[in-house]
């Protein structure tokens, strides 16, 4: 067996080094919910190393408590199904829901968004 010379020890030395550096987080989520959990795989996606903190012992966060599902208007599903669904609907719901505490500009970002939400975490996951 041949005997590494000083100069191939210091480059191997060198790339384990970068090796490890590439494994460090570049970017800590706090929490691990459903909001956490796709943060942190947005992340991944775009190559970065992500780091998820919990103050639980296991994850989920209040998503582990939805257990009738993910409220959403429009995903790819609904119309393949033809269930009549609108983000438009779902708006008008969540305002009469809401009362007098609507946010109508926050409503309507969450219900026009939702259906492509929940295709991206089905595509996603």
């Amino acid at each position: 067996k041949k005997k590494e010379s000083q100069g191939k020890k210091k480059r191997r030395r060198e790339k384990e080094k970068k090796r490890k550096e590439k494994k460090m987080a570049q970017v800590i989520v706090i929490g691990g919910g459903l909001a956490g959990m796709s943060a942190a795989h947005t992340v991944v996606q775009a190559g970065g190393n992500v780091v998820v903190l919990d103050k639980s012992p296991f994850c989920g966060g209040n998503s582990t408590k939805a257990t009738s599902g993910i409220n959403a208007a429009g995903s790819r599903t609904q119309r393949i199904l033809k269930i009549p669904d609108t983000p438009e609907i779902f708006e008008n719901d969540t305002t009469v829901s809401a009362m007098d505490g609507a946010r109508p500009d926050l409503i309507k970002v969450l219900t026009h968004e939702s259906g492509p939400a929940v295709d991206w975490l089905m595509d996603s996951f």
